[in-house]
C-alpha cells in the first residue's frame, strides 16, 4: 500500500512540475503514473547497481547526493521511453529528483 501511495504521490510531483519548469513536458496524469512506475523500477534495479559501488567507496558519507544524481539519471532514462514525456536538460531532471525525495521525506 506504501509503494502505491508513493508512487501516486511521485507522478503529482512529476505532473506538477511540469507546470513549475518550462523545459518539462507531460501529456496527462496518466503517463506521468507510468513515467513515475518506470523511475521507481529503474531505480530499484539499475539505479541500485550504480550506488552500490560508490556508496561504498564514499563510505556512504553522501549517499543522499548520489541518490539524488542517480536518480536524475533514471528520469532521463524514463524520458527516452516515454514520447509524452520530455526533460530537456540535466538540470530539470535534477530538479525533479529533489523535489521528488522532499516530498518522499514529507509523506
Amino acid at each position: 500500500m506504501s509503494f502505491i501511495f508513493h508512487l501516486l504521490i511521485n507522478a503529482a510531483v512529476i505532473l506538477g512540475m511540469t507546470y513549475i519548469l518550462p523545459t518539462v513536458t507531460i501529456k496527462n496524469y496518466t503517463t506521468a503514473l507510468l513515467v513515475a512506475l518506470v523511475i521507481a523500477v529503474l531505480n530499484a534495479t539499475v539505479g541500485l547497481l550504480i550506488r552500490f559501488p560508490i556508496n561504498v567507496v564514499t563510505l556512504g558519507l553522501i549517499s543522499f547526493v548520489i541518490h539524488l544524481f542517480v536518480t536524475a539519471i533514471m528520469i532521463k532514462l524514463a524520458d527516452l521511453f516515454f514520447k509524452d514525456f520530455k526533460v530537456r536538460g540535466f538540470t530539470p531532471a535534477l530538479i525533479i529528483a529533489v523535489v521528488m525525495a522532499l516530498v518522499g521525506l514529507i509523506f
